[in-house]
């Protein structure tokens, strides 16, 4: 009983705020700073974000990334293999959420992170790997803002399939 409280009850709150986080500070950088960093560099005003508040931001959206994956794994627990590799029928909606969250943290990790740090000037960059940069980190952010609206779809539409799943 203690476990079903911490795996489904507190690891489903931790998942879905540090969730929350990932996805909105996902919707900032594509609706907000992308937008005014655009402005700023005709007047040359954006430094303050660039300095101070990217590197903070992207810094929790990284870790919102995992934390929002390692507690959905969590609550998946001894599920998780029959979600991500699609092994019960039942597993189908949260394992194609699943999945669907792993493409973004991939790509946030491996993509947007690694181009961030170009782009802040955190790792030397000329001015053409910084433009190359610019153009990756924005198309996997946008594939990822793109992707968060069906996995939001996936992940909440099977809560209830998941619970009779594991508790009949």
């Amino acid at each position: 009983m203690m476990m079903d409280f911490v795996q489904l009850g507190l690891g489903r709150w931790l998942h879905v705020i540090s969730g929350v986080m990932w996805i909105g500070l996902l919707y900032y950088f594509n609706f907000v700073q992308v937008p005014a960093l655009a402005e700023a560099a005709k007047d040359g005003t954006g430094a303050g974000i660039t300095k101070h508040v990217a590197p903070r931001a992207l810094f929790w959206f990284r870790w919102s990334a995992v934390a929002t994956w390692v507690f959905g794994a969590m609550i998946l627990s001894k599920h998780f293999f029959d979600a991500f590799l699609f092994l019960k029928p039942a597993y189908y909606p949260i394992g194609v959420g699943a999945w669907l969250g792993t493409i973004m943290i991939v790509n946030v990790w491996f993509l947007i992170w690694p181009n961030q740090q170009k782009i802040l000037g955190m790792v030397q960059a000329n001015d053409e790997e910084k433009a190359t940069a610019r153009r990756v980190a924005l198309l996997a952010s946008r594939t990822n803002t793109m992707l968060s609206i069906p996995m939001l779809f996936f992940m909440t539409a099977s809560g209830g399939v998941f619970r009779t799943a594991v508790f009949g």
